[in-house]
């Protein structure tokens, strides 16, 4: 049942592109989905209280251009960082022992996975190769145009030509949005 759930998951996935909103998946699921056709993953760690995570989720996440390019060359994955879910990665189980019920909608306490991974303020967005392994991550909100020049660097790979701040700056001021305010 698992392999069917997963086999439709990744067809949902590579034929949404044309959709109206990104297809999150869970870290479980895009790994797997990495197995059968590699790309890179999109992280979203976000908490239940953060203002401009919501405001990522309502200004950013909801530009059509945006949708299109991160549903065709990624896997987007929501993670709650404070949240109470279970999540094997690599091998190890991640949770959250401290999590408060009584304060899922008010600061909690910080997932395992949250501190494994470094996320240290909200939003943070990690991007992963094609091997789940940790490219980058980039804190706080983004504008569509802003989060695209990351999903295009790490996309081409260019970022692996990148060795001093200098290098970067020069592709921050060559790079040319294309993504268009909805």
């Amino acid at each position: 049942m698992k392999n069917i759930f997963l086999a439709l998951t990744l067809l949902f996935t590579v034929s949404s592109f044309a959709q109206d909103k990104i297809n999150w998946v869970t870290l479980e699921e895009a790994v797997e989905l990495q197995k059968k056709e590699p790309r890179k993953i999109m992280m979203d760690a976000y908490t239940a209280w953060c203002g401009p995570c919501k405001l990522l989720d309502a200004r950013t996440f909801t530009n059509k251009d945006l949708i299109a390019y991160v549903n065709k060359h990624y896997y987007a994955v929501k993670f709650n960082a404070e949240g109470n879910e279970e999540i094997t990665f690599k091998g190890k189980t991640y949770k959250n022992p401290n999590y408060n019920p009584a304060k899922a909608k008010t600061r909690n306490s910080s997932h395992e996975l949250s501190r494994g991974l470094g996320i240290r303020a909200y939003p943070t967005l990690l991007f992963f190769d094609e091997d789940a392994q940790l490219i980058s991550p980039i804190t706080g909100y983004q504008t569509p145009q802003a989060l695209e020049l990351y999903l295009k660097m790490f996309q081409s790979n260019k970022h692996k030509d990148m060795k001093t701040q200098a290098d970067f700056d020069a592709y921050y001021k060559s790079f040319k949005a294309t993504f268009k305010d909805n």
